[in-house]
């Protein structure tokens, strides 16, 4: 599948990404931040495990892309984690060379590049991650139009939807919810416009620990941050699936091409799809990409099934190919 994307664009996010760690760890991860998807657990069982030193990365998808672009001639990232749009730019781009990692035959043919340029190794559901402590005595919100009530003046926070995966995410949420398709954004485009006069929170970085904090009363953002929040940190947490519907989401990893070491890196991507590895993920209250039930444990603490039926998956193939004229028109519009 040919697909298009504006290469200036993602040099101008490296141009403003955290600098790559230096070359003294076994491996680098490009994305890899210890407040997402607590990828802090994984770290350190990979440390205990293979003996391998993988230092955090606290970029977002469209930044780690744009630095394996920038480090195309001398690479310095191994592998890279993805939002699975940015995955199948990163193949696009020419910045993975194909790995197929141990356990890649038990994930589902939707959920991998089948000549194994990326693969996902979790996912996601897309909603409010809401403190209400700092909601300031206003209720809970239910659905989208909720968010563009005066009450939420200043507190819906979103992640920069032109760079961060999680952002382009909450906008095809949005956007579908709505009455919208991948051949039309408008619905969405229009609620962004219409949440920008209520004064929303719109950060490039992931935001886990503004909510905690109640800097961010509301987040666009994934179950597993707001089951993590609601089991772990002081404080009264909730995850929201809008009543007008949301979506689910894969993130991916890949292969970096020409990867400075390539061969550690491969042990710790099959690391990720091991039983094990999966293991780690559930823990953090994220589904795994094998079909591996969630523990009764875990399962408990997540909304019921009957929420999670208005969270659909949907062709990521096709909203990739749409992702470059929403970010342009978000951009000149609603920014």
């Amino acid at each position: 599948m040919k697909m298009r994307f504006a290469v200036a664009a993602l040099f101008a996010v490296a141009f403003l990404a955290p600098q790559a760690p230096a070359r003294a760890a076994d491996v680098i991860c490009y994305n890899c931040p210890p407040e997402w998807a607590d990828w802090a657990s994984m770290v350190k069982a990979i440390k205990a495990d293979l003996n391998i030193e993988m230092p955090h990365d606290n970029k977002n998808s469209g930044q780690a892309l744009a630095q394996i672009l920038a480090e195309k001639a001398n690479p310095v990232g191994d592998i890279g984690y993805f939002g699975v749009t940015f995955g199948m730019k990163a193949k696009a781009q020419d910045a993975l060379e194909p790995y197929k990692p141990v356990h890649w035959d038990q994930v589902d043919a939707g959920l991998k590049d089948l000549d194994g340029y990326w693969t996902t190794i979790h996912s996601g559901t897309l909603g409010f991650f809401v403190n209400k402590d700092a909601l300031s005595g206003a209720p809970v919100p239910k659905c989208w139009a909720d968010l563009l009530k005066p009450a939420y003046k200043g507190m819906v926070g979103y992640l920069d939807p032109s760079s961060a995966a999680v952002g382009y995410v909450g906008a095809v949420a949005v956007n579908l919810a709505l009455g919208g398709s991948a051949e039309n954004f408008e619905p969405g485009l229009q609620f962004f416009k219409d949440l920008k006069k209520n004064d929303p929170i719109v950060p490039k970085q992931t935001s886990y620990a503004r909510v905690v904090s109640g800097e961010m009363p509301i987040l666009l953002d994934y179950d597993f941050n707001a089951y993590r929040a609601k089991y772990s940190e002081k404080g009264n947490f909730e995850f929201v699936i809008p009543c007008e519907g949301s979506v689910v989401f894969p993130y991916v990893v890949g292969l970096v091409k020409n990867a400075p070491d390539k061969d550690k890196a491969k042990k710790v991507m099959d690391y990720l799809l091991s039983d094990k590895g999966q293991a780690i993920w559930t823990n953090a209250y994220l589904r795994p990409a094998r079909k591996i039930e969630l523990p009764e444990a875990v399962k408990a603490k997540f909304l019921p099934d009957s929420d999670y039926a208005r969270a659909k998956s949907v062709d990521w193939g096709k909203m990739e190919l749409a992702q470059k004229s929403f970010t342009d028109r978000y951009l000149a519009e609603v920014r």
